[in-house]
Protein backbone atom coordinates (compact mmCIF):
# COMPACT_ATOMS: atom_id res chain seq x y z
CA UNK A 1 0.00 0.00 0.00
CA UNK A 2 1.29 3.62 -0.91
CA UNK A 3 2.25 5.70 2.19
CA UNK A 4 1.52 9.70 1.43
CA UNK A 5 2.66 12.73 3.99
CA UNK A 6 -0.30 15.31 3.94
CA UNK A 7 0.82 18.95 5.04
CA UNK A 8 -2.08 20.41 6.91
CA UNK A 9 -3.60 23.80 7.91
CA UNK A 10 -6.48 24.00 10.09
CA UNK A 11 -8.75 26.40 12.12
CA UNK A 12 -8.74 24.66 15.89
CA UNK A 13 -11.63 26.61 17.23
CA UNK A 14 -14.46 24.13 16.17
CA UNK A 15 -12.61 21.61 17.37
CA UNK A 16 -12.13 19.27 20.12
CA UNK A 17 -8.16 18.55 19.11
CA UNK A 18 -6.25 16.71 16.86
CA UNK A 19 -7.33 13.29 17.87
CA UNK A 20 -10.62 11.59 16.90
CA UNK A 21 -13.19 11.57 19.61
CA UNK A 22 -16.47 9.92 20.17
CA UNK A 23 -18.96 12.48 19.63
CA UNK A 24 -17.01 15.33 19.36
CA UNK A 25 -15.36 17.15 16.00
CA UNK A 26 -11.68 16.38 15.83
CA UNK A 27 -9.22 17.30 13.03
CA UNK A 28 -8.33 13.89 12.48
CA UNK A 29 -11.82 12.55 12.14
CA UNK A 30 -12.68 15.64 9.52
CA UNK A 31 -9.24 14.22 7.51
CA UNK A 32 -10.22 10.71 7.78
CA UNK A 33 -13.62 11.33 6.85
CA UNK A 34 -12.68 13.16 3.47
CA UNK A 35 -10.34 10.15 2.88
CA UNK A 36 -12.89 7.59 3.41
CA UNK A 37 -15.07 9.55 0.63
CA UNK A 38 -12.02 8.81 -1.63
CA UNK A 39 -12.35 5.16 -1.04
CA UNK A 40 -13.62 1.89 0.52
CA UNK A 41 -11.91 0.93 2.71
CA UNK A 42 -11.50 2.78 6.46
CA UNK A 43 -8.07 4.24 6.80
CA UNK A 44 -6.30 5.65 10.18
CA UNK A 45 -4.18 8.61 9.66
CA UNK A 46 -0.97 9.76 12.11
CA UNK A 47 0.25 12.66 13.24
CA UNK A 48 3.06 14.57 14.23
CA UNK A 49 1.92 16.16 17.32
CA UNK A 50 -1.88 16.02 18.57
CA UNK A 51 -2.97 19.31 19.21
CA UNK A 52 -5.25 20.38 21.80
CA UNK A 53 -9.18 22.06 21.06
CA UNK A 54 -9.23 25.42 19.94
CA UNK A 55 -5.01 25.30 18.67
CA UNK A 56 -4.38 26.14 15.55
CA UNK A 57 -1.74 24.74 12.78
CA UNK A 58 -0.14 26.05 9.50
CA UNK A 59 2.23 22.73 9.51
CA UNK A 60 0.98 19.92 11.04
CA UNK A 61 2.27 16.68 9.07
CA UNK A 62 0.22 13.37 8.98
CA UNK A 63 0.55 10.47 7.38
CA UNK A 64 -1.61 7.50 5.89
CA UNK A 65 -1.64 4.37 3.67
CA UNK A 66 -4.17 4.07 0.60
CA UNK A 67 -5.32 0.98 -0.67
CA UNK A 68 -4.09 2.53 -4.41
CA UNK A 69 -1.65 5.18 -5.86
CA UNK A 70 -2.26 8.84 -6.58
CA UNK A 71 -0.75 11.57 -8.27
CA UNK A 72 0.01 13.84 -4.89
CA UNK A 73 -1.54 17.38 -6.52
CA UNK A 74 -4.77 15.12 -7.09
CA UNK A 75 -5.02 13.79 -3.98
CA UNK A 76 -4.78 17.39 -2.47
CA UNK A 77 -7.25 18.66 -4.35
CA UNK A 78 -9.73 15.80 -3.58
CA UNK A 79 -9.18 16.06 -0.43
CA UNK A 80 -9.67 19.54 -0.25
CA UNK A 81 -12.59 19.29 -2.03
CA UNK A 82 -13.87 16.69 -0.10
CA UNK A 83 -13.00 18.62 3.57
CA UNK A 84 -14.97 21.82 2.31
CA UNK A 85 -16.71 23.21 4.82
CA UNK A 86 -14.71 22.06 7.56
CA UNK A 87 -11.75 24.40 8.04
CA UNK A 88 -9.01 22.28 7.26
CA UNK A 89 -6.80 22.94 4.12
CA UNK A 90 -4.22 20.31 2.82
CA UNK A 91 -1.37 22.42 1.23
CA UNK A 92 0.70 19.52 0.02
CA UNK A 93 1.15 15.60 -0.25
CA UNK A 94 4.23 13.56 -0.69
CA UNK A 95 4.27 10.06 -1.41
CA UNK A 96 7.21 8.60 0.97
CA UNK A 97 8.38 5.22 1.87
CA UNK A 98 7.33 3.02 4.46
CA UNK A 99 9.87 3.54 7.08
CA UNK A 100 8.50 7.23 7.36
CA UNK A 101 6.07 7.86 10.61
CA UNK A 102 4.95 11.35 10.92
CA UNK A 103 5.28 11.18 14.95
CA UNK A 104 8.58 9.08 14.97
CA UNK A 105 10.51 10.32 12.36
CA UNK A 106 10.15 13.91 13.45
CA UNK A 107 13.30 15.75 14.32
CA UNK A 108 11.90 18.75 15.68
CA UNK A 109 8.18 20.55 16.11
CA UNK A 110 7.87 24.62 16.42
CA UNK A 111 5.17 26.26 17.60
CA UNK A 112 4.31 29.61 17.31
CA UNK A 113 2.06 31.13 20.41
CA UNK A 114 0.65 34.96 19.47
CA UNK A 115 0.03 37.42 22.71
CA UNK A 116 -1.63 40.70 21.48
CA UNK A 117 -1.03 43.78 24.17
CA UNK A 118 -4.02 46.36 23.60
CA UNK A 119 -6.80 47.53 25.60
CA UNK A 120 -8.91 47.69 22.55
CA UNK A 121 -10.59 44.28 21.92
CA UNK A 122 -9.33 42.21 19.01
CA UNK A 123 -11.45 41.74 16.01
CA UNK A 124 -10.22 40.44 12.94
CA UNK A 125 -7.84 38.36 15.00
CA UNK A 126 -9.90 37.47 17.31
CA UNK A 127 -9.71 33.46 17.75
CA UNK A 128 -6.14 33.69 17.11
CA UNK A 129 -4.40 35.37 19.47
CA UNK A 130 -4.31 36.27 23.42
CA UNK A 131 -5.33 39.35 24.27
CA UNK A 132 -3.92 40.99 27.85
CA UNK A 133 -4.87 44.57 28.30
CA UNK A 134 -1.37 45.55 30.55
CA UNK A 135 1.51 46.37 28.77
CA UNK A 136 4.41 43.55 29.56
CA UNK A 137 7.72 44.03 30.28
CA UNK A 138 9.56 42.15 27.58
CA UNK A 139 13.07 42.43 28.61
CA UNK A 140 11.69 39.95 32.25
CA UNK A 141 9.81 37.61 29.71
CA UNK A 142 13.15 37.05 27.96
CA UNK A 143 14.95 36.68 31.37
CA UNK A 144 12.43 34.23 32.74
CA UNK A 145 12.20 32.14 29.61
CA UNK A 146 15.99 31.81 29.37
CA UNK A 147 15.74 29.32 32.54
CA UNK A 148 13.68 26.90 30.61
CA UNK A 149 16.32 26.73 27.75
CA UNK A 150 17.72 23.60 27.87
CA UNK A 151 17.43 19.79 28.80
CA UNK A 152 15.30 19.76 32.18
CA UNK A 153 12.40 17.80 33.94
CA UNK A 154 9.40 20.08 33.21
CA UNK A 155 6.79 18.29 35.44
CA UNK A 156 5.79 22.01 36.66
CA UNK A 157 5.35 22.70 33.20
CA UNK A 158 2.76 19.57 32.14
CA UNK A 159 -0.65 18.70 32.27
CA UNK A 160 -1.59 16.06 34.85
CA UNK A 161 -3.20 14.17 32.13
CA UNK A 162 0.04 13.87 30.20
CA UNK A 163 0.75 9.81 28.94
CA UNK A 164 4.66 11.10 28.48
CA UNK A 165 6.78 8.43 29.96
CA UNK A 166 9.34 11.11 31.31
CA UNK A 167 8.66 15.24 32.24
CA UNK A 168 12.34 15.09 30.85
CA UNK A 169 12.76 17.48 27.86
CA UNK A 170 15.09 19.25 25.94
CA UNK A 171 13.65 23.05 24.72
CA UNK A 172 16.11 23.88 22.39
CA UNK A 173 14.65 27.84 21.75
CA UNK A 174 12.10 30.44 22.96
CA UNK A 175 12.42 33.52 20.68
CA UNK A 176 10.55 36.59 20.92
CA UNK A 177 9.65 38.74 18.00
CA UNK A 178 7.21 41.97 18.31
CA UNK A 179 5.37 43.89 16.10
CA UNK A 180 3.71 46.80 15.99
CA UNK A 181 -0.39 46.69 15.44
CA UNK A 182 -2.64 49.14 15.65
CA UNK A 183 -3.35 50.26 19.54
CA UNK A 184 -0.51 48.45 20.91
CA UNK A 185 1.69 44.98 19.82
CA UNK A 186 1.88 41.99 19.32
CA UNK A 187 4.05 39.45 20.69
CA UNK A 188 5.37 36.45 18.79
CA UNK A 189 6.61 33.32 21.35
CA UNK A 190 8.93 30.94 19.01
CA UNK A 191 9.25 27.37 20.86
CA UNK A 192 11.58 24.72 18.72
CA UNK A 193 12.15 21.33 20.54
CA UNK A 194 12.17 18.00 19.75
CA UNK A 195 9.03 16.88 21.10
CA UNK A 196 6.94 18.72 24.09
CA UNK A 197 4.58 17.46 26.82
CA UNK A 198 1.27 17.84 26.85
CA UNK A 199 0.19 21.54 27.88
CA UNK A 200 3.98 22.84 28.23
CA UNK A 201 4.01 25.33 25.81
CA UNK A 202 0.47 26.92 26.94
CA UNK A 203 1.88 26.60 30.87
CA UNK A 204 5.20 28.49 29.80
CA UNK A 205 3.38 31.35 28.08
CA UNK A 206 1.16 31.29 31.33
CA UNK A 207 4.41 31.88 33.48
CA UNK A 208 5.82 33.97 30.87
CA UNK A 209 2.87 36.54 30.96
CA UNK A 210 3.17 36.38 34.99
CA UNK A 211 6.58 37.61 34.39
CA UNK A 212 6.01 40.41 31.99
CA UNK A 213 3.11 41.69 34.40
CA UNK A 214 5.47 42.04 37.48
CA UNK A 215 3.98 39.61 39.18
CA UNK A 216 5.90 37.38 39.21
CA UNK A 217 10.28 38.05 38.84
CA UNK A 218 12.25 36.16 36.24
CA UNK A 219 13.92 34.42 38.99
CA UNK A 220 10.61 32.49 40.14
CA UNK A 221 10.46 30.81 36.63
CA UNK A 222 13.41 28.80 37.41
CA UNK A 223 12.82 27.84 41.30
CA UNK A 224 9.20 26.62 40.11
CA UNK A 225 11.32 24.62 37.68
CA UNK A 226 12.94 22.86 40.45
CA UNK A 227 10.16 22.47 42.24
CA UNK A 228 8.94 19.53 39.83
CA UNK A 229 5.46 20.37 41.15
CA UNK A 230 2.11 21.19 39.00
CA UNK A 231 1.07 23.30 41.47
CA UNK A 232 4.12 25.91 41.52
CA UNK A 233 3.08 26.94 37.89
CA UNK A 234 1.85 29.78 36.85
CA UNK A 235 -1.73 30.27 35.00
CA UNK A 236 -1.94 27.96 31.77
CA UNK A 237 -2.58 30.10 28.98
CA UNK A 238 -5.80 29.70 27.17
CA UNK A 239 -5.49 28.10 23.46
CA UNK A 240 -6.50 29.97 20.83
CA UNK A 241 -2.96 32.05 20.72
CA UNK A 242 -1.07 28.79 19.81
CA UNK A 243 -0.40 26.80 16.49
CA UNK A 244 1.68 24.23 15.17
CA UNK A 245 3.99 25.69 12.95
CA UNK A 246 6.23 23.54 11.66
CA UNK A 247 7.61 19.84 11.95
CA UNK A 248 11.50 18.73 10.35
CA UNK A 249 12.54 15.64 9.37
CA UNK A 250 15.59 14.39 8.33
CA UNK A 251 14.78 14.72 4.08
CA UNK A 252 11.59 17.22 3.74
CA UNK A 253 9.48 14.95 2.54
CA UNK A 254 7.42 18.12 0.72
CA UNK A 255 10.83 19.27 -1.10
CA UNK A 256 11.00 19.51 -4.68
Amino acid sequence: MPRYALLLEYDGGPFAGWQRQAGHASVQGAVEAALGRLQAEPVTIAAAGRTDAGVHATGQVAHVDLGRAWEPFRLAEALNAQLRPDPVAVLAVAEVGADFHARFSALERRYLFRLLERRAPAVLERGRVWQVKAALDLAAMRAGAAQLIGTHDFTTFRSTLCQARSPVKTLDEIGFETLAVPGGREIRLHFRARSFLHNQVRSIVGTLERVGAGAWAPGDVATALAARDRAACGPVCPPQGLCLAGVRYAADPFAG
